[in-house]
């Protein structure tokens, strides 16, 4: 095994061309609890192949994420290594059935491996926003019990390739659903995929940074579940619709499949690209991503979730239904892109000149006919009707938006806009139009880029 033999030089490694990358260390584990209160379980840990990332970038910096995780050098106790993240147990744990009962998910970090024992710490955001301890394990990697088998025999094929793995950041694409007779659509939809990445600023610049790689799983049948049409599936990833009881939030809740499929490629992200029609995705933060193929707004779902997964950005719509509870408490978000300061000290600077805060826009407009839209949505999927009937009101939708929005005195500032993170009140986005706020083909605003400009620097040379 190749090991890490400097670990705590200064604050972290040096790179250089000639220096070996470490191996992935994947530890597996068990995040179960309710509403109030949760609690960990390891499952298990892995050696995988070689390190993608940079060698001089291992502490996060961003403050992003509900979650993170430190490694420990257990002889000096100083951080070699963090990242923040999101996880599908927290979303759950926002849902009103996390009132009801208790669940348990499968979750997995990565790191790389050290040469001597280490003590990894998963923490919270406390509410103050802080991070506190919530688990801890200690790992030594000369511990027989880890599993050295490697990754699964699958193909992994590149479908953008601009460098050696850690100088870019590296995404991949897998799909779920499609059968071996659809292998040629799989490759056809990996490409198209990519492609609608980096046709959206910022990526549309920074495409040289990345490497898109593809793996190619097999299915039994076509296509992937979809509970509230009675469509069940035994897809390779396990992915499905209706999460949380959302019919369009679709997720896959068999991680440790996941991770073992996804071991066989270098990767920092992970996109899920379901072999469907159906309106549908996911994006959660440093974990993974889904879109349906086939949808007229497959474009806009794959960039607007992939903006959760990749940078932390928060949702800004407020008027569509969703799994999760309020909070009357409005705590400051840690996404970048949302605030409950209308003054927007989040973002000041790049506020616009003499900008009026908060930023008057015309939500009353907006909202009356966000409720007619939302009630005729609801309508379609109650009665099982076409796609082209829901792909047809979203069109209509956005033909509304988009000449609303991109109207009056306040239509290109950055602001403090009311609304955002599922609120009507007390939450403020930056600009009063924004892919994480409508479909309008807008793309990102100026916060959002900045954001994902943030991230891309973490992990490209």
């Amino acid at each position: 095994m190749r090991c890490l033999f400097v670990l705590l030089a200064a604050a972290a490694v040096s790179a250089s061309a000639e220096s070996p990358s470490p191996r992935i260390l994947r530890v597996d584990y068990v995040h179960t609890g309710a509403a109030s209160e949760e609690q960990f379980a390891l499952d298990g840990i892995s050696l995988e192949g070689d390190w993608p990332g940079p060698l001089d970038r291992w502490i996060d910096e961003t403050n992003l994420g509900p979650y993170r995780f430190q490694v420990l050098d257990r002889a000096s106790r100083r951080v070699i290594y963090s990242r923040g993240f999101a996880s599908v147990f927290g979303e759950w744990q926002e849902t009103d059935e996390a009132k009801q009962l208790r669940r348990a998910f499968h979750e997995s970090v990565r790191f790389p491996a050290p040469a001597s024992p280490v003590r990894l710490v998963i923490q919270s955001r406390g509410p103050a926003n802080e991070f506190r301890d919530l688990w801890s394990v200690m790992i030594d990697p000369s511990d027989p019990a880890i599993d050295r088998s490697g990754p699964p025999k699958v193909k992994v094929w590149a479908v953008i390739e601009n460098g050696a793995p850690r100088d870019k950041v590296d995404l991949l694409l897998l799909g779920d659903g499609y059968t071996a007779a659809e292998v040629d659509k799989w490759h056809r939809d990996a490409r198209r995929t990519a492609e609608l990445l980096f046709a959206a600023s910022p990526f549309k610049e920074h495409r040289q940074d990345f490497n898109v790689w593809a793996i190619d799983t097999p299915a039994e049948e076509s296509g992937v579940s979809r509970p509230s049409d009675a469509v069940y599936r035994r897809s390779p990833l396990g992915a499905s619709y209706d999460a949380f009881g959302s019919e369009r939030y679709i997720l896959t809740f068999d991680n440790k499949r996941l991770r073992e499929i996804a071991s066989a490629a270098p990767y920092e992200f992970i996109e899920i690209v379901v072999n469907g029609r159906k309106y549908g995705g996911g994006g959660i933060f440093n974990s993974f991503a889904t879109v349906a193929a086939d949808n007229a707004f497959t474009p806009y779902v794959f960039v607007h979730e992939f903006g959760h997964h990749f940078a932390g950005l928060a949702d800004e719509y407020y008027t569509s239904d969703v799994a999760y509870s309020s909070d009357a408490k409005r705590p400051e978000p840690w996404a970048p892109n949302a605030t409950a300061d209308p003054l927007a000290a989040k973002w000041h600077q790049l506020l616009s000149p003499g900008v009026e805060l908060p930023t008057p826009w015309p939500k009353q407009e907006f909202e009356q006919m966000e409720k007619q839209i939302q009630e005729r949505r609801r309508q379609i999927r109650a009665q099982h009707r076409p796609e082209e009937e829901m792909e047809a009101l979203f069109a209509e939708e956005r033909g509304h938006d988009t000449r609303l929005l991109a109207s009056g005195p306040s239509a290109s500032k950055i602001g403090a806009f009311e609304g955002a993170e599922y609120q009507s009140h007390g939450y403020h986005r930056p600009q009063q139009d924004c892919i994480m706020f409508t479909r309008d083909e807008v793309g990102f605003c100026a916060v959002c880029r900045r954001a994902i400009e943030r991230i891309i620097a973490m992990y490209a040379k």
